[in-house]
């Protein structure tokens, strides 16, 4: 039976009383304040065995309260509470030396669990902490798919775990590279990025890891690569699913052995660089292919970040049409402002470009047009086809969704009652490619554009599909 006293402060009564019914039926002692003063007072005292805290109390803030409970009682975990769910808060809860931090509202299991493993764990040194940072916000959204993300990010930034950022083009992948640099421990040494689709493939090589001169036809002089220009810091690699297989190696030699040889070169240079890898393609599907090494995925996997596409949060469009129409004032836009029915357009709108389409159009919007207030009528003229609405949106995907499911019916039906071939995942989805293309096209009456936004796809990504696998656009008679 857990035992242990803990200490409560909230100035929500409501609150107090679920935390202590929940706390108090695990087993614990409870104690309840609604203020920081009595908490100081307890903690001073030498009272309690671990801090459950809000934020913003009505005499204190916690982060100011923070710095002195861990100078005083450093081994005493405190837990964060805040209904202010920014990525901020996130940071500042982990820079304060908080043991956890869980945005309002939270499930009442998980932080029984958190305090359990809180008072069962071995106490942890403080680290020292970067300067705050003021109102300059790296990643927005309230989300709870970003909270869950914020967390990780803030259990990250003391340490050199290589991360695995996944998303569709446009979602922020490197705003959360660049967080994981700007809040973390290499924050003094330098952020460098390469993007691995932008580079022709007989150079990558070169790129990373620097040439000698003479190396190859053109090298005239020695050039530095991207590793020794990140030592000390954090190297990006961006689409890294696009990395031939020599540089996969000479990659993972690196992550094995701590060195490399430039090109051309014989003398080996140790490195010190934090790797954050980013991909918008299945390198569970690659490594099958053969494309990509699954040694050097797992080198790479050690921490994955799966971040949503806008249309899987679209509660945080709100929250990012005003961030960046504050950002477009501050870089000497006209300042803007925006009518709730709007915004309900841009919440119904599918985003195929993610984030960065939503940036642009607030840009747009911001640059082209005097009106001071954006009407609803303005951004249907904008947004690059009409807004589909619930009903249209709903028949497509029932309609799709039964095409596929007759599809699936009759491939295992065709096995009876054996099992089928090896390989089934990777079988059926390229088989399930064709009709699933197909059905989406026939479902839009033939239009591309409405056909990958139904399919959430970027409308080059169902281009080049529809060509590599010859697909029959048939139109609907309806």
């Amino acid at each position: 039976m857990p035992t242990g006293t803990i200490l409560v402060a909230d100035d929500d009564a409501a609150i107090r009383t679920v935390l202590n019914q929940a706390l108090s039926r695990a087993g614990y002692t409870v104690r309840l304040t609604s203020n920081a003063t009595t908490l100081w007072r307890w903690v001073s005292s030498g009272d309690g065995d671990l801090v459950v805290t809000d934020v913003m109390m009505p005499d204190e803030n916690a982060f100011d309260v923070l710095p002195r409970i861990k100078k005083l009682r450093p081994d005493l975990p405190v837990i964060v509470m805040s209904a202010q769910n920014t990525f901020m808060t996130a940071i500042r809860a982990s820079e304060k030396g908080a043991y956890e931090y869980l945005p309002k509202p939270f499930d009442l299991k998980e932080l029984t669990s958190i305090v359990g493993r809180a008072l069962s764990e071995p106490r942890r040194v403080k680290i020292e902490q970067p300067e705050e940072t003021g109102e300059n916000i790296p990643l927005v959204g309230r989300s709870p798919a970003m909270q869950e993300i914020y967390r990780v990010l803030a259990r990250l930034m003391q340490t050199d775990l290589s991360v695995m950022i996944n998303g569709e083009s446009g979602t922020g992948k490197e705003l959360v590279a660049r967080a994981l640099h700007d809040y973390g421990k290499r924050r003094n040494g330098p952020f460098v990025a390469i993007n691995m689709a932008a580079i022709p493939r007989d150079l990558i090589e070169a790129e990373l890891f620097g040439h000698e001169k003479g190396a190859f036809t053109g090298a005239q002089q020695r050039s530095a690569g991207r590793f020794e220009q990140a030592d000390g810091g954090t190297l990006f690699l961006d689409e890294i699913g696009d990395m031939p297989m020599e540089a996969q190696t000479r990659l993972l030699r690196v992550l094995q052995q701590g060195e490399y040889t430039t090109v051309g070169g014989r003398v080996p240079i140790r490195t010190d660089v934090r790797i954050v890898a980013a991909t918008n393609k299945d390198l569970r599907q690659l490594i099958n292919q053969g494309l990509f090494r699954e040694d050097l995925y797992y080198r790479l996997n050690v921490v994955p970040i799966r971040l949503p596409p806008l249309r899987e949060r679209i509660e945080d469009i709100p929250d990012l049409v005003r961030h960046f129409f504050m950002l477009a004032e501050k870089e000497g836009l006209p300042a803007k402002q925006i009518e709730a029915a709007a915004i309900d357009r841009l919440r119904r709108y599918r985003w195929p470009g993610n984030v960065r389409e939503l940036e642009n159009l607030v840009r747009r919007l911001s640059a082209l047009y005097p009106q001071d207030v954006i009407s609803a009528a303005l951004i249907d003229q904008e947004l690059s086809q009409p807004v589909p609405s619930v009903e249209e949106e709903e028949n497509s995907q029932v309609d799709l969704s039964g095409s596929v499911e007759r599809y699936l019916n009759t491939y295992f039906q065709a096995f009876g009652d054996a099992l089928p071939p090896p390989g089934l995942y990777h079988r059926i989805l390229r088989e399930v490619e064709y009709p699933l293309i197909g059905a989406a096209l026939a479902a839009t009456r033939g239009n591309q554009i409405k056909a990958a936004e139904l399919l959430g796809v970027n409308r080059n990504t169902l281009r080049k599909k529809i060509r590599d696998l010859d697909v029959q656009v048939i139109r609907s008679n309806r």
